[in-house]
């Protein structure tokens, strides 16, 4: 874990998220967060990671959610030697 992140302003943030008790509730305090391009950023990191996953091509991924190939390498750099976070969610989401 990156120590330069965990602050007490993160660990505010964090548990407000897991306060979140439905998609709605995400919505609206996302919404009130995040700019429309941050939030569109974090999920397209999110689906770039999933067709990682799956073994798509940057290609592929790039087609499909308009990430240039500098994003799909950052993500691949997180999913190779990240802190396992990925990992993490997308084994509890299935």
């Amino acid at each position: 874990m990156n120590k330069k992140i965990r602050t007490d302003a993160v660990d505010h943030l964090f548990d407000a998220v897991l306060c979140l008790q439905n998609k709605e509730e995400c919505y609206s305090f996302f919404e009130d967060l995040c700019t429309v391009n941050e939030l569109l950023s974090l999920s397209q990191r999110f689906e770039v990671a999933s067709m990682l996953r799956d073994k798509k091509t940057y290609l592929e991924i790039a087609e499909k959610t308009g990430a240039s190939t500098a994003t799909i390498s950052r993500v691949n750099r997180s999913l190779n030697y990240g802190d396992d976070g990925y990992e993490l969610v997308f084994n509890r989401m299935q």
